[in-house]
């Protein structure tokens, strides 16, 4: 792969969402999708994180798990995924493809908005095997 834009991760992001089995598809529909390039400093230094190298996702929201229809309306569930990390990530590691490296990321964060055990991800994101 030679194009490594923004455009490129979100398609693939996208994708990967596509693929989530019917029940989850339409509610994540309903989350942002961003890809920038860096994590916001506000975000690094919430998360006590020096390294903005560290972060290549992050879930912005309330679980579903967690919600309830008497709660008062909050702002809506975010999935970042930040370009250079996941793209120093993929260099350093060299075993996995830019593809798979973005789709784990993705699949991460939403196990974070669907409360997903470890074994929905494994049904979902073959990282593991």
């Amino acid at each position: 792969m030679t194009d490594t834009g923004s455009d490129v991760f979100y398609a693939i992001a996208q994708n990967t969402i596509a693929r989530f089995p019917a029940a989850f598809r339409s509610p994540a529909a309903s989350v942002i999708l961003q890809v920038v390039d860096w994590p916001p400093e506000d975000m690094l230094a919430e998360m006590q994180i020096d390294d903005p190298l560290e972060l290549t996702g992050l879930y912005d929201g309330i679980p579903m798990t967690l919600k309830s229809v008497s709660d008062p309306a909050t702002l809506p569930d975010t999935i970042w995924l930040f370009r250079e990390p996941i793209l120093a990530e993929w260099r350093e590691r060299g075993d996995v493809t830019l593809e798979a490296l973005i789709a784990h990321v993705t699949v991460h964060e939403f196990a974070h908005h669907f409360g997903w055990s470890d074994e929905d991800i494994a049904e979902i994101d073959r990282w593991w095997e």
